[in-house]
């Protein structure tokens, strides 16, 4: 079995919306929707180009371009349930998009406008030690605590049901 790469495209498409928000960033409406869609693209052509084993993994699906655009890809698609029910009752056209580039003002206009898509786009754009505090990293993390804590809650809550409520 290779091993596996997860590239969660839908968190950096987020971190994007986030940005344009809270720095007053204007770009096209719908061009934050393919940052992560690029970073797969790019990171799939390099795998591909220096023979690395791994396999890429697509999650954080938020739109139906994070399964369009990969399809011929070889790769692995992390799914969720409802997002398969709604592509296959869907009309969208099951063809080969892997090789397709991400059009090309969508792309000028994420890597001019967006530092952090830079950093996520280019091969060395950040260390691994930057990773950490990267954005969507951080958004992520917190998220995955946040659910932990809410499970701590709920045990307690049947191991200990609260006495002051009846």
């Amino acid at each position: 079995m290779s091993p596996v790469c997860t590239i969660m495209v839908g968190r950096l498409d987020d971190w994007l919306h986030v940005l344009e928000k809270r720095d007053g960033i204007i770009v096209t409406p719908g061009y934050p929707d393919w940052a992560g869609i690029a970073c797969m693209k790019r990171a799939y052509a390099i795998y591909r180009e220096r023979g690395h084993r791994a396999r890429l993994l697509v999650a954080a699906y938020r739109h139906h371009l994070h399964w369009s655009e990969f399809i011929g890809g070889d790769l692995i698609a992390s799914m969720p349930y409802e997002w398969q029910l709604l592509y296959n009752a869907s009309d969208v056209e099951v063809k080969d998009r892997m090789a397709n580039p991400v059009p090309p003002e969508i792309l000028a206009s994420l890597i001019a406008h967006f530092a952090e898509f830079r950093r996520a786009y280019e091969p060395d754009g950040m260390t691994v030690e930057e990773f950490d505090t990267f954005g969507p990293t951080v958004r992520t993390l917190r998220q995955f605590i946040g659910a932990y804590h809410e499970l701590v809650g709920l045990v307690r809550d049947v191991m200990l049901p609260n006495p002051d409520l009846k």
